[in-house]
């Protein structure tokens, strides 16, 4: 049987882009392993060339198609759903490489593209987005996660701010990567594998472990980036691995490589 390991990034393999100590030498145990592997991000900062070359430059071999990125989701979500919208994108961070065939347009706008959280979700740009769902236009954001961890601390990120647009907003907004399942089957896919073949590996409780485990990866949880015991005791369930950090993993896949009818 085929396993295909999914690593979320910020926080598993990097912290602001420094390694994570052990992370590349996990890479290269997995890779020797032969498990097809792929990364999972909610990073909206940087384009999947900038993310897989930061990775590089952190001595890990990542090459930009083995990225599944919230922008790429999202830019093949509107192709589909709204092809040809005018779309207003507030994001921090330069990623239209990412988002070929999408029509970006910030004065007359019939779509709401909210990417990752930073500056620019100031208040009179969330006030506009305010007034444009009450007229009726449609609101997507690339990912639902609440925060991500960096050198100077935690900082809030997109989905800390969904429920009061869509409160004020009276609409829903429609959420493409980590949490909504969009993500997990689409890099299951990449690595050629069902889901119930997969393992995630991330550090967000809620949006990477248990959202993967819903729709029937493995899921494994690491004690670094912004991994808090609180959230975990707190959690609507279980994670159905923890480990201290991404170098752990190579030690436990051949651990559930023993296990009869265990993924690994």
């Amino acid at each position: 049987m085929t396993v295909g390991i999914l690593f979320d990034i910020d926080g598993v393999l990097v912290t602001s882009w420094q390694e994570i100590p052990g992370a590349a030498a996990a890479l290269e145990a997995v890779r020797r392993r032969a498990h097809p592997l792929a990364f999972l991000t909610n990073t909206t900062s940087r384009t999947r060339a900038e993310i897989a070359a930061a990775l590089r430059d952190g001595g890990m071999d990542v090459t930009p198609d083995e990225i599944v990125t919230a922008a790429a989701l999202t830019a093949e979500y509107l192709r589909a759903a709204y092809p040809g919208a005018r779309c207003l994108l507030v994001n921090h961070g330069d990623i239209t490489e990412d988002l070929s065939g999408v029509r970006l347009d910030a004065d007359d706008p019939e779509v709401v593209v909210l990417g990752g959280a930073g500056p620019e979700f100031d208040h009179a740009t969330l006030s506009r987005v305010v007034g444009l769902m009450q007229r009726g236009v449609p609101v997507v954001a690339m990912q639902g996660g609440l925060s991500w961890a960096t050198a100077d601390g935690v900082k809030i990120d997109t989905g800390a701010y969904l429920p009061g647009l869509e409160a004020a907003g009276g609409g829903r907004v429609t959420v493409i990567g980590k949490p909504a399942p969009t993500g997990f089957t689409a890099a299951a896919a990449l690595v050629g594998v069902d889901p119930e073949n997969a393992i995630m590996v991330g550090d967000d409780v809620v949006n990477d472990v248990l959202a993967a485990q819903y729709v029937g990866f493995t899921g494994v949880l690491v004690r670094t980036g912004k991994f808090r015991q609180a959230a975990l005791d707190a959690a609507p369930g279980t994670p159905d691995h923890v480990v201290d950090s991404v170098a752990d993993l190579p030690a436990l896949l051949d651990a559930l490589a023993g296990e009869p009818g265990a993924v690994g």
